[in-house]
């Protein structure tokens, strides 16, 4: 079993909050979402999200102990079912859109398994490092890339947090997926953009190493991003292995 804690907040300026969160800690699945769109449609996309997922997980049992590409094919089916899901409610009743980001975790005895669609993202800490896996589908990121603007730029550029890949946005999407190991004593940080946004890399990584258990670690996090401003929906989902 793997130690864990969790936190979910509205933040200090919106008045909805579209993130959601789920943990199955018997299955080693841990899963964030932030949902996009107008009104309640963000809300709606991302509990729809982490519902749906819950679900087929019950539904079709996840096959552990198989090969990367048996485990990564279950999770690029349950990304599209899931896609469709939600672009099939957002044709009938959102026709400004919706959509959410998705970050899944799966593990499986030394190995992790990331499942990733928009910009929410993923973090691996060991030792002294903290290091960001997932990567980010937006705008802004495709300029960095591409050498087109620097970090400091990214940090203050106005389209910053302008997806280019969420689920429920298209018909089809396509999933970033990683595979790593890991090792006693990693921990493995999940947050939506109202985190990192209002912390560094660093102060996230300090935050979380002078705490004393996962769960206190997403407190003081989420305390800490709306001592900052507060500006968006604040998510962090923190494992120990």
């Amino acid at each position: 079993m793997y130690e864990f804690g969790f936190r979910c907040d509205t933040g200090r300026v919106r008045d909805i909050n579209q993130d959601a969160f789920f943990v199955i800690p018997e299955q080693g699945v841990f899963l964030i979402a932030d949902g996009v769109g107008g009104h309640n449609s963000g809300e709606v996309a991302s509990r729809t999200a982490v519902t749906d997922i819950a679900e087929y997980i019950r539904n079709n049992p996840i096959p552990k102990k198989r090969g990367a590409d048996e485990i990564k094919q279950y999770f690029v089916s349950l990304v599209f079912a899931v896609n469709r899901h939600i672009y099939s409610i957002a044709q009938k009743s959102a026709p400004e859109g919706m959509a959410t980001t998705l970050v899944i975790l799966m593990l499986d005895g030394e190995k992790a398994y990331v499942i990733n669609v928009g910009d929410s993202r993923l973090y691996l800490i060991r030792d002294d490092n903290i290091m960001q896996v997932t990567e980010d589908h937006t705008y802004v990121n495709g300029l960095l890339k591409k050498g087109i603007i620097d970090e400091e730029q990214a940090r203050n550029h106005p389209d910053r947090n302008m997806i280019t890949r969420a689920v429920g946005a298209e018909q089809n999407v396509e999933p970033d997926l990683f595979l790593f190991d890991v090792y006693s004593g990693d921990i493995i940080l999940m947050c939506t953009d109202g985190l990192y946004n209002e912390l560094s890399d660093d102060e996230m990584h300090k935050i979380i190493t002078d705490s004393s258990d996962m769960r206190s670690a997403c407190s003081k996090l989420v305390d800490e991003a709306n001592e900052r401003g507060g500006s968006d929906n604040i998510t962090a989902v923190s494992v120990r292995i």
